[in-house]
């Protein structure tokens, strides 16, 4: 699996469109996936949207429960990684992060910090 680090820089917005669930390393045993920490993994579904672009939907995986991260709030992904795989002739991206937290809320339209002019 060959690791390809992803420019945070040159993505647009991301929104959280399926919220945090914990990954099942097992289906048949319900058994839950951690990393060689023991953390449990998370998969959080994640919509990019660069200016003019249409919007691609991403799953990413996560240690830990990301708080605060709910489906349609604007987020924010640190150390996001893509990974290529293949099984037989099925192929793919998948991608992790070290951490998928809340992006902070923008400023409204026309406030300005300090006093008054």
């Amino acid at each position: 699996m060959q690791s390809i680090p992803v420019d945070m820089t040159r993505l647009g917005t991301m929104t959280c469109i399926v919220a945090p669930e914990a990954r099942i390393a097992n289906r048949e045993t319900g058994e839950i996936r951690k990393n060689r920490d023991g953390q449990t993994m998370y998969t959080v579904g994640v919509a990019v949207r660069q200016d003019g672009r249409r919007a691609s939907i991403i799953e990413i995986s996560v240690p830990g429960e990301p708080a605060g991260v709910v489906e349609g709030v604007r987020v924010h992904v640190t150390g996001l990684t893509a990974f290529s795989w293949a099984m037989g002739d099925r192929h793919g991206l998948s991608f992790r992060a070290d951490a998928i937290t809340p992006a902070p809320a923008p400023a409204p339209a026309g406030s300005r910090k300090g006093g008054d002019a």
